[in-house]
């Protein structure tokens, strides 16, 4: 039967699709794809909120996200945070930018002071809506998933029909859409971390760009996936908090192939930072009395020691332990 115009699907010569080389491929370099939907998933108190918020801050202002990663094309951010209070937010946001040498003024993230935002439901989808289509924001970020709906998140039918929402933010506004999210008890981390998220695995599915934190009994680590890339190597990150009005994560390491390659300005984690501060230029220092010194157990400091040495930091010699030159 004939059809009217507004009933015929669009379409467009494969030919005319634009090609990678004419669109930026990342947001952000290494951790999230331009124009890509996902998720950072980790278990409670992982530093979660802070990458959500130092992405935001890189995107707006074209600054190295964690000292690393490059952002090749700024633009607003527009944030929602539903478990931090205004001031927390002005607070951790200030001290980063303090840190990068920013002025807070003319950063542009926008964030939604509502006090309640439920997309499970019609009225404040809209709102997000018209929000987003007034300012354009290049990323959204809404933290927590679990805060923004009354739904099942072990119904996959519910789940998908919340997906399917910022899915259409993401196509219709040419943004890239971040969901903080938690994971399960235990859950794997690496490349298995997607794995571990709570609720359905449409959530994991969902994703064009995922980060996922986890714990060691050292180190904070992020890993990454992506749909259309491989994956950044694992890094260590660290919450520096040495001055309270510049707290900030930082990169200390990446791991490759089992071992630590160290970060250019040679800061590791902190027990081998440790480790080589006992060390100082010259000295020889036996395994027995660096393990008296820094009160750990013989398996963890063997550990540091195995990992500084691959990395060319440390040999063993005869007598003990000495810092390479």
């Amino acid at each position: 039967m004939p059809a009217n115009a507004d009933q015929v699907l669009p379409v467009v010569r494969v030919g005319e699709i634009c090609s990678a080389e004419s669109s930026p491929r990342w947001l952000v370099e290494g951790l999230w794809g331009a124009r890509s939907v996902g998720v950072i998933g980790g278990a409670p108190k992982c530093a979660k909120t802070w990458l959500g918020l130092d992405l935001a801050l890189s995107v707006a202002t074209g600054t190295a996200c964690l000292g690393k990663y490059a952002v090749p094309e700024p633009g607003p951010v527009l944030v929602y945070l539903a478990e931090d209070a205004l001031l927390v937010v002005r607070e951790r946001i200030e001290g980063m930018a303090r840190h990068r040498g920013l002025d807070l003024g003319p950063v542009e993230i926008h964030v939604i002071t509502a006090p309640v935002l439920r997309l499970d439901r019609d009225r404040d989808r809209t709102r997000l809506w018209e929000t987003t289509k007034r300012l354009r924001p290049r990323l959204l970020l809404l933290d927590p998933l679990v805060r923004l709906h009354g739904i099942d998140e072990n119904h996959a039918g519910e789940v998908a029909e919340l997906l399917a929402y910022f899915r259409s933010l993401q196509r219709q506004f040419d943004l890239s859409v971040l969901l903080v999210h938690h994971t399960r008890k235990n859950a794997p981390g690496g490349v298995a971390a997607g794995q571990g998220l709570r609720g359905s695995s449409d959530i994991h599915a969902f994703g064009d760009s995922n980060l996922y934190l986890r714990r060691t009994r050292e180190h904070l680590v992020l890993s990454s996936e992506h749909r259309a890339a491989p994956a950044s190597p694992p890094v260590y990150l660290q919450l520096v908090a040495t001055n309270a009005e510049t707290t900030h994560l930082e990169v200390i390491g990446e791991l490759q192939d089992g071992s630590t390659k160290f970060t250019m300005d040679g800061k590791q984690g902190s027990l081998e930072q440790r480790v080589l501060d006992l060390l100082g230029q010259g000295a020889t220092v036996t395994r027995a009395k660096l393990r008296e010194s820094l009160g750990i157990k013989n398996e963890r400091l063997g550990e540091a020691l195995e990992a500084l040495e691959r990395a060319g930091q440390l040999c063993r010699t005869p007598a003990g332990w000495q810092r390479r030159n």
